[in-house]
């Protein structure tokens, strides 16, 4: 594929309202937080090639770089919206200084929040709105039913969850039709293909992968807890921490061996492995360069047999990677 500014990516649908976006997206949130250093108009620029190479689904959050994130987004896209499928999320509340103040579903907070991200954003409407995380103290049918009213009012297209439980996904569903459900999803973490995934697909809910690339991890580009800055949050990740750095490490050698005999990069393998888990899938890794962004963009060119598949079947099965995926108080807030 001939990456220029004529690049018209193919489209897969989300859900069943109509939803199309391009078969890869771009998430933002390590412009502005988690992974080191940021630059802005780095940043912007790498959005600025997405949108030039066809990709259109851009991922931000209210809680990146607290509100940051999406003012960033919002200057990026200024002139350009009409060629953006635009998502963002609310729900992980955080103070001024960044500190983490809980989880709020309450149906005034839904609607606070998407006033406060419309006017960060620079838009009058979000195309795909998520309750970022479940708020257990609030019913979920209550939390969804604000989030119809936004779409009554036109503030918002089409309605996503992140990191729900497949009951969960269900009974929203049943007040709202869901389009999308975010939760991560690569070849070291494979466990919503046991229940979530047929879940979505009972209801016909497309699948937005996050962190496609396991956080980095997986390009084959980080070789030593070293490697990342100080204020990064992979240090206090269990994936990346003590004896499952090593094991973990193992894995991405197996990755890189199957990637050399297809000659691409394990970023393009990883990618082009869940390209290939369904018409319904929908990666969105994350990148703040340009040069990253072309390669993984890269992706939609490699072809994976049946026999690939069965490779890499067999060196990252389900449960494959060393350690939790978060902290264990963030794993509390996940599959909800």
């Amino acid at each position: 594929m001939t990456l220029d500014k004529k690049t018209l990516l193919p489209q897969r649908a989300l859900g069943r309202e109509g939803l199309r976006v391009s078969e890869l997206g771009l998430g933002t949130m390590g412009m502005s937080e988690f992974y080191g250093a940021t630059n802005d108009q780095e940043s912007i620029e790498t959005i600025h090639l997405a949108l030039d190479l066809g990709v259109d689904f851009l991922d931000t959050a209210d809680m990146y770089g607290v509100g940051k994130n999406e003012e960033l987004v919002g200057r990026a896209i200024k002139g350009r919206r009409h060629e953006v499928i635009l998502a963002t999320k609310f729900g992980n509340v955080r103070g001024p200084n960044g500190e983490r103040l809980g989880i709020n579903g309450k149906p005034e907070y839904v609607m606070q929040a998407c006033e406060a991200s419309l006017k960060r954003l620079g838009t009058d409407y979000i195309d795909l709105y998520y309750q970022h995380r479940v708020d257990p103290k609030t019913p979920i049918e209550e939390t969804v039913g604000a989030m119809a009213r936004l779409v009554e009012q036109g503030k918002v297209r089409y309605l996503g969850l992140s990191e729900a439980a497949p009951d969960t996904i269900r009974r929203a569903d049943n007040v709202h039709p869901i389009s999308a459900l975010q939760t991560e999803f690569s070849l070291w973490t494979r466990e919503p293909a046991e229940e979530v995934l047929p879940t979505l697909r009972d209801l016909r809910i497309g699948f937005v992968a996050y962190s496609p690339l396991g956080r980095g991890f997986l390009t084959g580009a980080i070789t030593s807890p070293d490697d990342f800055a100080p204020d990064d949050f992979r240090r206090h990740s269990p994936r990346f921490q003590g004896e499952n750095f090593q094991r973990n490490l193992d894995l991405v050698e197996k990755v890189k061996e199957i990637a050399r005999e297809k000659g691409c990069t394990p970023a393009q393998l990883a990618l082009a492995w869940l390209l290939a888990q369904g018409q319904d899938i929908v990666p969105i890794p994350g990148t703040k360069r340009p040069g990253y962004l072309r390669e993984n963009l890269g992706a939609l060119d490699v072809h994976l047999t049946t026999e690939d598949l069965r490779r890499l079947d067999e060196v990252a099965p389900i449960g494959v990677a060393a350690g939790a995926r978060y902290p264990a108080a963030a794993m509390e807030s996940v599959n909800r």
